[in-house]
């Protein structure tokens, strides 16, 4: 007899299968657009498919009037870039706290009660503060996101270096290798992939505050454009921004999915088959 959990899909059928969920939505969505258009032909809420591919090109190709910009590649390319750079002095934060903290005991009986405290503090609480402190600029935007994920990171890494062997590094230590050494050489390398997960799992709530942060104080991005077609419920617009965002996520995952995989092979044995 076999069992449910020794069944498995051939490639075909994983393909089929994963891009299920994703097709019934599309024909959920068609059905119940296709019935509002048909009582109301100018409902705003559930445009058709044919109107959201005119948007689609009006902000993806055609140069708006007034600046002479292509709108979509605009907002992406200065959300994307307050993404990377919050998202990278997040990773460097806690990185470098994270090995403190779990391997260090006086800076991990210092900091460890702080970080713990400061990783309950609502990000989004702290978002008036940054803009009266740090200007409505481009740095208040990027400290939400650091403010938000550094702290997960600190604390995710300092649990990952305190669950290392302790063997390792009494050996390590009567090889002779000093403190440095023992971080460069063991525990660095050991809690790599556990960072390149952190990342993967910070990519939603990094999103989510830098939306934020572009729907209250901004010219240009991604969260910007979603709040300012709201005014003209011009769901058009924001729904294909919406995907957008979902596909810029996904994307950025799968990446770090093949960073990791390539570089730290030996951390992908044995996860589910």
């Amino acid at each position: 007899m076999r069992r449910l959990i020794n069944l498995r899909p051939s490639r075909q059928g994983t393909f089929f299968l994963g891009a299920l969920p994703f097709a019934i939505v599309l024909v959920i969505y068609f059905v119940f657009s296709s019935l509002r258009l048909a009582e109301n032909p100018a409902d705003k809420l559930m445009p058709a498919f044919s109107t959201m591919g005119e948007a689609i090109v009006r902000v993806a190709a055609e140069p708006e009037q007034r600046s002479g910009t292509i709108v979509l590649w605009a907002d992406t390319g200065a959300s994307l870039v307050r993404l990377a750079l919050g998202l990278g002095i997040a990773t460097a934060i806690g990185l470098v706290f994270g090995i403190l903290n779990g391997l260090i005991v006086y800076a991990r009986v210092t900091l460890a009660p702080f970080v713990g405290v400061l990783s309950m503090v609502p990000p989004m609480a702290l978002l008036p503060i940054l803009f009266i402190m740090l200007g409505l600029e481009e740095t208040s935007k990027v400290a939400l996101i650091v403010i938000g994920v550094a702290p997960y990171l600190m604390r995710d890494l300092a649990l990952r270096v305190e669950e290392l062997p302790g063997e390792q590094l009494v050996k390590a230590q009567t090889l002779g290798a000093s403190t440095w050494v023992i971080v460069a050489r063991v525990v660095l390398p050991q809690i790599l992939p556990r960072l390149i997960d952190g990342l993967r799992l910070s990519l939603g709530p990094a999103w989510l505050f830098l939306i934020a942060a572009e729907a209250i104080a901004s010219t240009e991005g991604l969260g910007y454009r979603i709040f300012l077609m709201r005014r003209y419920m011009a769901m058009d617009v924001i729904l294909p921004y919406v995907a957008w965002i979902t596909f810029l996520a996904a994307i950025s995952d799968w990446v770090l999915v093949q960073i990791s995989r390539r570089a730290f092979g030996w951390a992908h044995l044995g996860r589910g088959a």
